[in-house]
Parts: C-alpha cells; sequence; structure tokens
C-alpha cells in the first residue's frame, strides 16, 4: 500500500511570515504522525525561507516515523545532512528566484558530481532519492548515479490545462516508473498533488510513497492537520484498495 509523505515547509512559511515562534512545523509534523503520516518531509533551502536547522534538528528527534530531507547539493546543506542524518534525503534542484521547486534535477548533465555526493551520503547511512522528471534519460542517468530511489515530478499531471493532457502525462508517469524500477530503483512521486487528482496517481503508478505538502497544510487551515492528514491517508487507502482488488481478480 502506497505511504503518504507529510511536508511541513508551508507551517515554517507561515511562521516566518512574522520570524516569530508559531505555528511550529515540529508539532505540525506531530500532529501529521497522529493523523497517520508514514513519513514527514521537510526542504531546507539555502536561503532558509521557511525551515530552519532548528527545526531540522528537533525533527531528527522527535519524528518516529521517517523523516524525509529535501535539500539541493550546495556543500554546507549537505554537512547539515550528514550531521543530522535524517533517515532519507531527496537531493533536488533549487533556484533563489521560485515560489516552489519548478522541475526535475537534471542527472544527466551533473551525473558524476551527483555519483560522489550520493555515495558519501550513503557511506553516512542515509537513504538517497533523486527528484526527477520521468524522462528515460533522467531515470537511466539516477541508477548509473548510484540512488535506491527516485521521487518522480508529477507537477505536469497535477497542472494539466485539459483531461486529455493529464491523462497523457499520467501515461508518461506510468511508464517511468515502470522503467525506473526495471532500472532496480525503488519509485516515489510528489509535486502538486491534492485531495481531487491524487487517485490516479495510487491507482497507475504502484509508488511507495506519496509525497503532498501545500494541499494537506491548506486542507488544515479549516480541519487541522490530523484531520487533513486522515482525509488524505483514506483517499489513499481507498484507491490502493481498488489496484489490490482489480490485481486479485487478475
Amino acid at each position: 500500500m502506497t505511504k503518504l509523505g507529510v511536508n511541513v515547509d508551508h507551517v515554517a512559511t507561515l511562521r516566518q511570515a512574522r520570524k516569530t515562534y508559531e505555528p511550529d512545523p515540529v508539532t505540525a509534523a506531530l500532529l501529521a504522525e497522529q493523523g497517520g503520516a508514514d513519513v514527514i518531509t521537510v526542504h531546507l533551502r539555502e536561503d532558509r525561507r521557511h525551515v530552519q536547522e532548528r527545526d531540522l534538528r528537533l525533527l531528527k528527534e522527535t519524528v518516529f516515523t521517517k523523516l524525509n530531507l529535501e535539500m539541493s547539493t550546495a556543500s554546507d546543506i549537505v554537512e547539515i545532512a550528514i550531521s543530522t542524518r535524517p533517515h532519507q534525503v531527496t537531493l533536488v534542484p533549487e533556484r533563489r528566484q521560485e515560489v516552489t521547486t519548478e522541475g526535475g534535477l537534471d542527472v544527466v548533465l551533473q551525473k558524476e558530481t551527483l555519483k560522489d555526493l550520493i555515495k558519501r551520503l550513503k557511506d553516512n547511512g542515509i537513504l538517497v532519492s533523486l527528484f526527477i522528471d520521468p524522462e528515460a534519460g533522467q531515470i537511466r542517468g539516477s541508477s548509473e548515479a548510484g540512488a535506491e530511489l527516485v521521487e518522480l515530478h508529477t507537477g505536469a499531471y497535477a497542472n494539466a490545462p485539459s483531461e486529455g493532457l493529464r491523462l497523457a502525462q499520467l501515461a508518461r508517469l506510468r511508464q517511468g516508473a515502470l522503467l525506473a524500477r526495471e532500472e532496480g530503483l525503488r519509485v516515489n512521486a510528489g509535486h502538486g498533488l491534492n485531495y481531487h487528482n491524487v487517485g490516479p496517481i495510487v491507482e497507475e503508478l504502484g509508488a511507495e510513497e506519496l509525497h503532498i505538502g501545500h494541499s494537506i497544510v491548506s486542507r488544515a487551515v479549516f480541519v487541522g492537520i490530523k484531520r487533513a492528514v486522515e482525509e488524505m491517508k483514506e483517499l489513499i487507502y481507498r484507491h490502493g484498495l481498488l489496484v489490490e482488488r482489480t490485481t486479485q481478480k487478475g
């Protein structure tokens, strides 16, 4: 059954709007776990626009499920990751001007550099995932670079302006997931997923984990973090059951 990773960055974004102590993303992570989150995800950006080092340190001490750190390849961030040792890191591209991550990591362009970094992280007992677009070259490059997982970028699917384009992007993701497994990679997915579009992703990709942040935090404004997570977990569970029943009938 697909697991749910809850990204609490946007709780930290709200806190940093006033540079105060609330709302605390560490508390949000605790409530998310109570709601059924299987993974807690945070992105420690180079400009520290939301999550801070203090948050990462406390989350490593308090998260009892799994802590996934999204991060760039910047040397200072790498050192923080190695000293903190989250259960998993997901390497992502990062630009100061972007509002949120706009695309997948270009593994092909920086494969040799990534090889050394991935080996160093793995030598420190950290599971390594690469956030990539579902393209054959990026998938094969991820395997060659030594990654254990890939997180397929679902943004093009989530933002598709028509049903036809959405289905085309879903097919692209499905093929990407199949190729990744053929290359010996485990498959996660995320970006732009919400309560309305997550179902087909669960049914078609068979991903181990879906990482979802903005939609859950937005829902939490009205119903609370715990309930928002419970609702997403229920959706993932229901669609996962459909897959299991179809498989059994086949």
